[in-house]
């Protein structure tokens, strides 16, 4: 998996490309993520639309993120999951639970609104 992550306006957009299966790189993630967390960045937006495949250990690393932006008062929204990771959040009804943008822009306002 590769991992890419901007802070523009207030905040944090993490690009994911490849498979989400809990590798080292997702701990990589999670390191990163706590560290723009210590610079009070709240609000996130996390890219799926480059991720082929996601097993449940990707699930749990998406569960993890949101829960250290809520528990801190911010919010993280995923960007335009690709098929399969579509599909899993359906199958988890975790789709209930995170909210889903079709665009960077569309993700932005509703963090804005959020904050």
């Amino acid at each position: 998996m590769k991992t890419e992550s901007t802070v523009s306006n207030g905040i944090l957009h993490v690009r994911l490309s490849g498979d989400l299966i809990g590798s080292p790189d997702t701990q990589q993630l999670l390191q990163s993520v706590d560290d723009h967390l210590g610079e009070s960045v709240m609000l996130c937006a996390v890219d799926l639309s480059g991720i082929r495949y996601i097993n449940s250990t990707g699930i749990g690393v998406l569960v993890s993120l949101l829960t250290k932006f809520r528990s801190r008062g911010g919010e993280l929204v995923l960007i335009n999951p690709a098929d399969h990771p579509r599909k899993m959040l359906a199958l988890t009804k975790l789709n209930a639970i995170f909210t889903i943008a079709e665009n960077e822009s569309a993700a932005a306002e509703v963090l804005k609104s959020a904050s």
